[in-house]
């Protein structure tokens, strides 16, 4: 009997990953050719039994068009399925990045028996994504009904605080000095936790960093998570990787919060996504 064979690709602006293992560069700013190419590369060769993606949006899940104008613009528009000359008798799944790692982690099991669940993303942007009694939280393309990144917040908004970006503008505030050059959010990571001593990074000013950006991500969830009486929190995106630095002031931000009873890290944090893709084939 032969294996079926399904394809799973997390396309980001950058990089696709594929669940077999291989990562494939692709141009988001790239032209209309660069990006089939990369995309039929990721879908390597020979026909699979079915495709799942993940991608970010602006995009019509259901129709499966791009509508990505900061990224992808030069396929805004465009089917996905026939962009890369699927057959149109070949199972395709199309699903927002987030909602696929949320989709991802409960089919894992690590909400529990929370009915309401949301999760966080931490990385180049802010991601945020619900399920309420059962129910993933959607607008009418598919992405996340209630999204964070773009929400007010003190001078800016949310994802000027709480990201890649925003935690090194905390450090600038914290420490009084510009970001060095070539230095990565891991890196300031490592000199917070003590794991590598780090000239560029004094460690207090490092753990301070973080622990602001815990209290700023607890002030930017506090409404939501109060009105949809969310009783699970889980956190995911690279930065999480970084989460202890952060939680005891997200916590103390969270406290007042009477139905939030769970926050944690995805345990399947690497394969969240592909464990939501793999959920929606089943």
């Amino acid at each position: 009997m032969t294996r079926a064979r399904r394809c799973l690709l997390d396309v980001g602006g950058t990089f696709i990953k594929c669940a077999d293992g291989r990562t494939v560069p692709i141009r988001s700013d790239g032209s209309r050719e660069e990006i089939v190419a990369a995309l039929r590369e990721a879908l390597g060769p020979g026909r699979p039994d079915a495709v799942a993606v993940a991608i970010p949006g602006p995009f019509d899940y259901a129709r499966g068009l791009f509508l990505m104008k900061h990224k992808f613009a030069a396929v805004y528009g465009e089917n996905f399925r026939n962009l890369v000359g699927l057959p149109d008798d070949l199972p395709l799944v199309l699903i927002h990045d987030v909602n696929c790692m949320l989709l991802g982690a409960l089919h894992r099991g690590v909400a529990g028996s929370a009915q309401r669940v949301a999760l966080v993303t931490l990385g180049t942007g802010l991601g945020y994504a619900e399920r309420l009694d059962g129910v993933l939280q959607c607008n009418s393309l598919g992405s996340p009904a209630h999204p964070i990144w773009s929400a007010p917040y003190r001078d800016g908004i949310a994802e000027d605080y709480v990201s890649k970006r925003g935690i090194m503008r905390l450090w600038t505030a914290v420490s009084g000095l510009p970001w060095p050059e070539g230095r990565t959010v891991k890196d300031l990571a490592l000199a917070a936790s003590g794991k590598e001593s780090c000239p560029d990074f004094p460690s207090e000013e490092a753990r301070e960093a973080f622990a602001e950006a815990g209290r700023c991500l607890g002030e930017i969830l506090a409404a939501p998570l109060r009105e949809a009486e969310m009783e699970c929190l889980l956190v995911g995106g690279q930065i999480a990787k970084s989460f202890a630095l952060m939680e005891p002031s997200l916590r103390a931000a969270l406290s007042h919060l009477p139905s939030l009873r769970h926050i944690a890290v995805l345990p399947n944090l690497d394969t969240a996504t592909f464990d939501g893709l793999l959920a929606l084939l089943a």
